[in-house]
């Protein structure tokens, strides 16, 4: 049995890490300041929870055998660009110097939004087009990690589209599966942007959370957790057409964003995770769609 800290713990992707991690016999310890995390998503987990901001001055005894970082803020479309690089980087400063203290390792959120309009399939070794204040607190997370990973191994994760369950709480930042669900499920047409065809690398959460798991033991680097595989948005609604039993045609509108910062396609190349994190998908993403709505009809 391992001991495990886990920042970000009540969110989206850390909800499930830790609810996974404590099924599988491990002493997990659980962070959230729940500005934008959920208590709910935490109601089945039975370990010790701080509440604390990872950006402030905070005691967590250690010592750990690994630091999960999920803890930011992680909405694009925030506001503040000042907050989000202050608090961003703060919160891995902190978490980075707990994992050198216990010698253990750091894996931490990164994001395919380095990538922004770049070329797909994108590799982690291409030129990053920084299109928001949240991308480039990443990527100056992956320069600090380049350093801090001679020390000890520091592991980050460039997650691509995720979605499933416990993604509520993330209101608008949460995934198009999610926002077209509700709007099909109360009978409505879904709503496209103009035509519906951008495209995205979904990948499901419990894949995530493998990939979070597999990095337990992967040497220090950024590494892509996406498919490899494009879904067009398009192609999500017939997906829920079929989960849900209905036969929805999109009604599209006009793009609402800038198309000069919009990212339009997104699209992981896998190798290196798959030859160094020792990771690929398991969820097919119709697979994984009725697998969320069944969970969300719960």
């Amino acid at each position: 049995m391992a001991r495990y800290l886990v920042s970000g713990a009540a969110g989206f992707i850390g909800s499930n890490l830790v609810l996974s991690l404590e099924a599988d016999g491990h002493d997990v310890v659980a962070v959230d300041c729940f500005k934008t995390g959920a208590r709910e998503n935490l109601r089945r987990f039975k370990g010790p929870l701080i509440e604390a901001d990872v950006t402030l001055p905070a005691v967590f005894e250690g010592p750990w055998d690994a630091v999960f970082h999920q803890g930011d803020i992680t909405d694009p479309r925030h506001p503040d660009d000042k907050e989000v690089l202050e608090k961003n980087l703060a919160g891995f400063s902190r978490m980075l110097d707990l994992s050198v203290r216990s010698g253990c390792p750091l894996i931490y959120a990164s994001t395919a939004g380095l990538y922004g309009k770049g070329p797909v399939p994108m590799r982690e070794d291409q030129p990053k087009d920084l299109l928001t204040a949240y991308g480039r607190s990443k990527l100056k997370m992956d320069e600090i990690a380049a350093q801090a990973g001679k020390e000890v191994p520091v592991i980050g994760l460039r997650y691509f589209n995720v979605f499933g369950p416990h993604e509520a709480a993330k209101g608008r930042a949460a995934s198009m599966v999610l926002h077209l669900y509700h709007q099909m499920k109360s009978g409505q047409r879904p709503r496209l942007f103009e035509w519906g065809d951008q495209k995205r690398d979904f990948i499901y959460v419990k894949d995530v959370v493998k990939a979070n798991i597999c990095a337990l033991t992967a040497p220090s680097g950024a590494y892509n957790v996406g498919t490899g595989v494009t879904t067009t948005f398009n192609q999500v609604v017939v997906a829920l057409n079929d989960t849900l039993g209905t036969s929805l045609k999109p009604e599209y509108f006009p793009m609402p964003y800038d198309p000069a910062t919009y990212q339009a396609d997104t699209q992981a190349e896998t190798s290196l995770a798959q030859s160094r994190l020792g990771f690929r998908y398991e969820w097919e993403f119709g697979k994984a769609v009725k697998d969320y709505v069944k969970w969300l009809s719960c």
